[in-house]
């Protein structure tokens, strides 16, 4: 379970299995939970305050757990997260190991929908086409239709549909890695499901997580999400080619993501137009080889 939004694995399926009725991984979208519903007999709301500051506005992240959910106490929550993170960890690590032994660099593309992301991959993969064997993991709440865009490039790719979840964990990546063929020496891509809370708590055994930002978002999100900022090692600035249309600050959201992260990357780039690809390439084949 997701500590902080409490999404599940529910409804998962890796495309393919969902023609399949007898998949582990098959489930309808949306289907009701097979278990018998429990009665409830009396809620335990754990007490918790919320700060508030001059003007009113309130604050709940400035207990242990960083967050707040009714019912739960902050030790609680704390409890859950290490059980869930600690499972999850130990696959992430498999999964780190399993790369390393072929020479595979992982990334973990993490964005807000509508970023980009799936736009930057598909130009990214034709240009490393016949020079760099890559595979991707998409991952989505529902359809196929940006894996189908992966594999449009020659590329192979598994779509991993999460249902109700809001972001892929170690073990689905590790189902979907068995099912891809991955070259030694390649790069595995796994795009995740457009979020930037969820996933920047979720090890996937990648090596780095690239962010994806775009202009068209607003130059404080390093500040309204600083974890996911926090995490990542690479932030790409995407659609720099609509700057000239926006009221969009460049040197603000970089001076916002150092202050967040003081070792971040960041590179300008423009999937559509070209900008900066040349770079994110370079960067791509200095992690490789490193």
């Amino acid at each position: 379970m997701c500590t902080t939004c409490g999404c599940q694995h529910g409804n998962l399926y890796i495309e393919g299995d969902e023609r399949d009725p007898h998949s582990p991984f098959r489930a309808a979208p949306f289907a009701a939970a097979t278990h018998a519903a429990s009665p409830i007999t009396a809620v335990n709301l754990a007490t918790f305050t919320p700060d508030a500051d001059a003007l009113g506005d309130l604050h709940y992240g400035h207990g242990e757990a960083g967050t707040h959910a009714p019912g739960l106490s902050q030790r609680k929550m704390v409890e859950i997260e290490i059980n869930v993170l600690d499972k999850n960890n130990r696959i992430a690590q498999r999964n780190r190991e399993r790369l390393a032994a072929h020479g595979q660099l992982a990334l973990n593309l993490v964005s807000s929908p509508g970023s980009g992301k799936t736009t930057l991959l598909t130009e990214t993969l034709k240009r490393l086409n016949g020079h760099t064997p890559c595979a991707v993991i998409e991952g989505d709440q529902q359809t196929v239709n940006d894996a189908e865009r992966i594999r449009a490039t020659g590329t192979p790719a598994i779509q991993v549909n999460t249902g109700k979840g809001c972001h892929l964990d170690a073990q689905m990546v590790q189902d979907a890695m068995a099912r891809l063929p991955l070259d030694d020496g390649g790069v595995l891509f796994i795009e995740n499901v457009g979020n930037l809370v969820c996933p920047a708590g979720f090890d996937l055994g990648e090596r780095h997580k690239v962010a994806v930002l775009s202009v068209t978002e607003g130059e404080d999100k390093p500040l309204k999400y600083p974890h996911m900022f926090a995490a990542a090692s690479l932030l790409l600035l995407n659609k720099v080619d609509l700057l000239p249309y926006l009221q969009f600050d460049v040197e603000k959201c970089m001076a916002y993501a150092h202050d967040v992260n003081p070792n971040i990357t960041i590179l300008l780039v423009s999937a559509t137009r070209g900008d900066g690809m040349n770079a994110w390439l370079t960067w791509l084949e200095e992690q490789r080889c490193a």
